[in-house]
């Protein structure tokens, strides 16, 4: 199909080209041809219309002529020279027009020659009238050499005529010959256009199904990859929230080891050593000093047990409960760091597994502050709602940038999948020098 749309490109392109360029040239060759015939009508009339007036101005010479003749009136000779000098005048004009008309130019002379012997004529007989020889131009004006020179000059004049005519009508024929090639022109350029834009369409119909087809390639390949991201998602959520139930178990298995194992031997050396410290009595005093700082070592590493027990599995939250368990926590945390640690617990109900949710995520945050923030004091609250609850632990430490978490950042990430897991949500507000605050909305039913 790409084959197909590239050769209807290749060649409506040519195609539309070619039509232009041919509607240039029979454009310009109408023009040059109707030019052509219209400078050759103009001329025609022109010559029509000279040797019109020529005719005329021989009948005004001759009427002027004719009557001068007849009264001896001074007056009808200002006629008679008016048209005699239009006469020569006329003949000039029409003898630069004749000049690019060799086929012509022998009528016109003729033409000229007859006009010259009727100018003749009148002027001999005026010339007689004047000087009184009544005879001489009484025979001459009886005679018909006026007469056939005057009809001479109306055979040539229209012979003459009859040439510009037919110059005028194949001028018109010429341009009717230019606008018939003009329409042939314009109706074969305009069908070649019609053929040219088809293709277009063709092509562009042909583009825009194959623009399609890789659209909707485009977007089965999308759905596949979203779909493949989020079963890899989903599989490594799944992952995750296992790992981390895992570790709360191997948490849960050696907090219990240690209660249990630990713990017994522990109580055990020291109701061993409160027996022997009883028998030796104040025998041997350097002894029972000796069993005084074993039964305080015992009593430490007893204490490090329970704490350490506690961290891993707080044994509060299935006896005392989320709000003990956290003030226990509060309170220890507090006497560790030194920091002013003030909590505003209301009493909720929760699960087991969102209760730990909540103890793991205050004590990470009491984690990070102690690290990082530089804190002096922190407010640790949970708020019940009717159908979630609100954690919020803020301290007024020296912030950060929250574009600059980076995917190191394992302890929010691990907080927020955590949370995310128990079907809440954790929110990190902070800025540079205004502390942080983390916070979480968890839902009863989890």
């Amino acid at each position: 199909m790409k084959k197909f749309a590239t050769l209807k490109t290749a060649i409506s392109l040519p195609l539309a080209v070619l039509a232009a360029a041919f509607m240039i040239f029979i454009n310009e060759t109408s023009f040059q041809q109707s030019t052509k015939a219209v400078s050759n009508m103009e001329q025609a009339q022109q010559t029509r219309s000279a040797i019109t007036r020529l005719v005329r101005q021989v009948l005004d010479a001759e009427t002027g002529q004719r009557g001068y003749l007849l009264t001896g009136d001074p007056r009808y000779l200002e006629p008679y020279r008016s048209a005699v000098g239009d006469i020569t005048e006329n003949l000039n004009l029409l003898r630069q027009i004749f000049v690019s008309q060799p086929a012509l130019s022998g009528d016109f002379d003729t033409l000229s020659r007859h006009v010259s012997r009727k100018m003749a004529e009148m002027d001999l007989s005026v010339r007689m009238r004047k000087e009184g020889n009544d005879d001489g131009w009484k025979f001459v004006l009886t005679t018909d050499v006026g007469k056939e020179e005057m009809e001479a000059i109306r055979i040539q004049s229209d012979k003459l005529s009859a040439s510009s005519i037919q110059q005028m009508e194949q001028g018109q024929a010429q341009i009717r010959k230019a606008l018939q090639l003009s329409r042939i022109g314009i109706a074969t350029t305009a069908l070649v256009g019609l053929l040219a834009f088809y293709m277009y369409l063709m092509q562009n119909k042909a583009l825009i199904a194959s623009g399609q087809r890789e659209q909707e390639s485009l977007e089965r390949e999308r759905d596949l990859l979203e779909k493949q991201v989020r079963e890899r998602t989903a599989s490594l959520a799944e992952l995750a929230t296992h790992l981390q139930n895992v570790r709360e178990e191997e948490r849960g298995h050696l907090a219990r080891e240690l209660h249990d194992e630990l713990g017994a031997l522990l109580t055990a050396a020291k109701l061993d050593v409160a027996r022997i410290k009883s028998r030796l009595a104040g025998n041997l005093p350097e002894a029972s000093e000796r069993l005084e700082h074993l039964t305080s070592t015992l009593n430490t590493g007893i204490a490090l047990k329970r704490r350490i027990v506690e961290d891993l599995r707080p044994s509060s939250l299935s006896h005392l409960g989320l709000v003990a368990s956290l003030e226990i926590l509060a309170r220890e945390f507090e006497e560790r760091s030194g920091l002013s640690i003030t909590t505003d617990l209301e009493t909720v109900e929760l699960g087991g597994s969102a209760q730990l949710t909540v103890y793991r995520l205050v004590q990470e945050s009491l984690t990070n502050i102690a690290k990082y923030a530089n804190a002096t004091q922190v407010e640790i609250s949970v708020h019940n709602f009717d159908n979630f609850i609100t954690v919020d632990v803020k301290d007024n430490g020296k912030g950060f940038k929250l574009e600059s978490i980076g995917p190191g950042s394992h302890g929010l990430a691990g907080m927020r999948h955590r949370v995310e897991a128990a079907g809440g949500k954790l929110t990190v507000a902070s800025a540079e020098g205004r502390g942080t605050q983390v916070g979480a909305v968890l839902p009863k039913s989890q």
